[in-house]
């Protein structure tokens, strides 16, 4: 009772957080800004796609899903600080989720050269994926396009989000964290539009315990 108290708590906030979301409609498009993102709920099916992990071989999100529930991560890049210090929040449970049968994937813009750098730095075991092409958060309904303002800024502190993803199209996803079964379906999800706060760990696990309930 106590969890099911939690996991409402956080969709709730999830909901309301993203003020200007208009779920079920305009997927595949890129919001103007974070808060107007639209992302895929919960019940929805994920799509079928193709990403690159560390070793620049393909990976097919959904039959990886079939075959073994995912908590599944959407994080901007291994330069942004605050995506660093969730994916070492995430390890710490990795044993838990491992032990109620669910794998970890976390899923970044930065191409797939740059994975191996991340997992080292933050001493990373679970998997790394690269949709440097923004595909995957299109599909989710989680991207936006940053402002060409913002893309100048961030080179003034040695990010060029051009070099990270190896692509022109300045799209970053809103963090966000689905749980999704092995049919394919979202059973939970938390997308924030203010990047500095992230789904705490524990609360992701008991997300994750009430999701097999």
């Amino acid at each position: 009772m106590k969890n099911q108290f939690i996991i409402t708590a956080i969709y709730f906030l999830m909901i309301v957080s993203i003020s200007g979301a208009n779920p079920g409609s305009d997927k595949n498009k890129v919001a103007n800004k974070a808060e107007e993102v639209s992302p895929l709920l919960i019940g929805e099916q994920i799509p079928n796609l193709t990403l690159k992990d560390s070793e620049g071989k393909n990976f097919e999100l959904l039959k990886a899903v079939k075959e073994k529930p995912a908590v599944l991560i959407f994080f901007r890049g291994g330069w942004c600080p605050y995506c660093n210090l969730h994916l070492r929040e995430l390890q710490n449970i990795e044993k838990d989720l491992i032990d109620l049968g669910y794998q970890i994937l976390t899923i970044s813009m930065d191409k797939w050269e740059l994975l191996n750098s991340n997992i080292n730095k933050n001493n990373l075991t679970y998997k790394l994926l690269s949709d440097n092409n923004a595909e995957a958060v299109k599909a989710f309904g989680i991207a936006f396009k940053v402002e060409d303002q913002l893309v100048e800024k961030y080179k003034t502190y040695n990010i060029d989000l051009e070099s990270v993803s190896g692509e022109k199209h300045h799209i970053l996803p809103v963090p966000s964290a689905f749980i999704i079964g092995t049919d394919g379906m979202i059973k939970f999800e938390y997308v924030n539009p203010n990047y500095k706060v992230r789904i705490k760990a524990d609360l992701l696990l008991a997300a994750a315990r009430s999701a097999l309930n």
